[in-house]
């Protein structure tokens, strides 16, 4: 079994892996040592891999007395090639969503679309390479931003973002205008950014993932492959890669 740590911006997911079948899966802000300690105990893993936006994982050294443990950063082997001009400015989360989509389509061009704290559209063409992508605000960060920078626009509520309504591409509320605004305007961006690679790449396999993925799945007008836990599986396929060079 391995154990597969994701530690975001503003959350923690841990996966326990048996093979490619996930047989464990929580997602906190923070994960205590007592959270560590008990998944060790029911799952009693050999080997552990964490990636971390921050600088260190407050609980790695608990992990590393009881497991074989991988700390993910740019100098760790891959199973695909890295054409990022500066891997070592590359997000790991990026990097494990691209090894996580050549996974699911080998052979395959590839772009994710991981709707998180940012959206961030990530290319893996059909010969193994990642060659990198793009990065806009998230759907909290653009509403976040318009209520923080403006003096009388109200903040969205997240509630009302995740509702199940079509949202008018005119508004006629300033609710409904920022609505329009930050939310469809977010899907009008990533249809042009699909439209755009399918007029490079025809055939083009989409996958969505991150925790915003249900209100992209919801309002976009075609069909996408939707993983939420595709960073955890690509981390794992990572370890799996690393665990066969050794």
């Amino acid at each position: 079994m391995n154990i597969v740590f994701d530690i975001g911006n503003t959350q923690q997911k841990v996966a326990v892996f048996s093979g490619d079948e996930i047989l464990f899966h929580a997602v906190k802000n923070n994960f205590s040592a007592t959270d560590i300690e008990s998944i060790l105990t029911q799952y009693p893993a050999s080997h552990t891999i964490i990636s971390s936006v921050h600088a260190s994982f407050t609980h790695a050294d608990i992990l590393s007395e009881k497991t074989t443990l991988l700390l993910f950063d740019h100098h760790t082997l891959l199973p695909i090639q890295n054409k990022y001009a500066t891997p070592e400015t590359l997000g790991k989360d990026r990097l494990a969503a691209a090894v996580g989509a050549w996974f699911y389509y080998k052979g395959h061009n590839v772009l994710v679309i991981d709707a998180g704290t940012c959206i961030k559209y990530d290319f893996i063409n059909a010969q193994a390479e990642y060659l990198g992508g793009a990065i806009s605000p998230g759907l909290m960060m653009r509403f976040k931003a318009m209520n923080n920078y403006t003096a009388k626009l109200p903040l969205i509520p997240p509630e009302i973002i995740m509702q199940d309504n079509e949202i008018n591409l005119t508004g006629d509320s300033t609710m409904h205008a920022l609505l329009a605004g930050g939310g469809k305007g977010a899907i009008f961006e990533a249809e042009g950014f699909i439209n755009a690679y399918e007029e490079r790449y025809p055939g083009l396999e989409v996958i969505l993932t991150g925790g915003d993925a249900s209100f992209f799945e919801l309002h976009l007008k075609r069909k996408i492959f939707a993983l939420p836990n595709l960073v955890l599986y690509g981390l794992n396929t990572i370890l799996e890669h690393n665990l066969k060079k050794t």
